[in-house]
């Protein structure tokens, strides 16, 4: 009788073993590599932070539950192609970055890794996805169809500046990869033509921008109004955009709130902290739901957004139009 219970009770022990054994083993965290076209590690910047807070929302928290490996591009394009290299051999589970050269080298260094995009350009027409509805391969994400508003931005900026006749157009020559440099140039030449207006092409290397040579120039040629096409050096410069926007005393509308912050003038566009904060979604469903980049449909924004900056317009001695006012979904002063 005795024997009986030991043996019984054997497959009872083995069973609890076996689950405290199971209980004991780590879990593993997963890990995301963020390649970041603004700040660095000493400054992230808003849409890193805003990333986080997108993450906190889903019950991420850096450290305990979830590891991101930051690599900050930080004006150095060439670079781009190693630091998605570094995040590629660390196995990162998802790849996030914001900036077209970032997803273009990523798209080329693995076939498997999840990417999740933050893009400004329309990724079906540069060849990033296969469509909107399904993707396709591993990269899925949201577009902020930036591009698509640069007639309305010219639009505005002349609403703002009534007298506007020459506009000048602040470019990186050196954009090309990102699809946004001459096209962008020649988007806004056209709808400068469609209202009538004079146009000047005010182009900076990349490598080694000459802004106040380009300032210089925009004087030369009258130029009453300046127009910045967003990329991620131009981004890294915006402060100092900023600041020789306002001694030369040119009202000046911009592709991301980044640069109104920074002391620009207006800017007319998605915000980019909501879209890099529900980029966390993407990354929530790839890593708890398995859910595959090529079954995630690209989301487009619903909502742009007016921004105006009234202490730049006091500097440069410009008053806004009521009709330009009423219109603003946030001011900074």
């Amino acid at each position: 009788m005795k024997k009986k219970m030991v043996f019984s009770l054997l497959p009872i022990v083995t069973l609890n073993f076996a689950c405290l054994v199971a209980a004991q083993q780590p879990t593993k965290v997963p890990r995301i590599g963020y390649v970041s076209g603004f700040g660095d590690a000493n400054n992230p910047g808003p849409q890193v932070e805003a990333f986080r807070r997108g993450l906190r929302d889903f019950g991420y928290i850096e450290g305990q539950n979830i590891l991101v490996e930051y690599r900050y591009i930080e004006g150095k394009r060439n670079q781009i192609s190693d630091l998605v290299a570094e995040l590629v051999q660390l196995k990162v589970d998802v790849l996030i970055s914001g900036t077209v050269p970032a997803i273009l080298a990523a798209k080329q260094a693995t076939k498997t890794i999840p990417i999740v995009m933050v893009t400004n350009v329309d990724p079906v027409a540069t060849g990033l996805v296969d469509s909107f509805a399904r993707p396709g391969g591993n990269i899925t994400g949201l577009t902020r169809l930036t591009k698509d508003l640069n007639g309305k931005r010219l639009e505005l900026l002349k609403e703002l500046v009534p007298g506007m006749s020459r506009v000048g157009v602040l470019w990186e020559t050196e954009a090309v990869i990102e699809s946004i440099g001459p096209v962008g140039v020649k988007e806004y030449e056209a709808a400068a033509r469609e209202i009538k207006i004079g146009f000047q092409s005010l182009e900076v290397s990349g490598q080694n921008p000459d802004f106040e040579g380009a300032f210089q120039a925009a004087s030369k040629g009258r130029v009453n109004a300046l127009i910045t096409v967003r990329t991620a050096v131009l981004n890294r410069y915006a402060t100092q955009i900023g600041e020789l926007a306002i001694k030369n005393r040119l009202p000046s509308m911009h592709e991301g709130s980044e640069h109104v912050e920074a002391g620009g003038l207006a800017s007319y566009a998605a915000s980019p902290f909501e879209s890099f904060r529900r980029a966390a979604y993407y990354v929530d469903r790839i890593l708890r739901k398995g859910t595959k980049p090529a079954d995630l449909p690209i989301e487009t924004p619903t909502k742009f957004e007016l921004v105006i900056n009234l202490k730049t317009a006091k500097q440069i001695g410009l008053t806004i139009p009521e009709s330009v006012l009423y219109r603003v979904d946030r001011v900074i002063k």
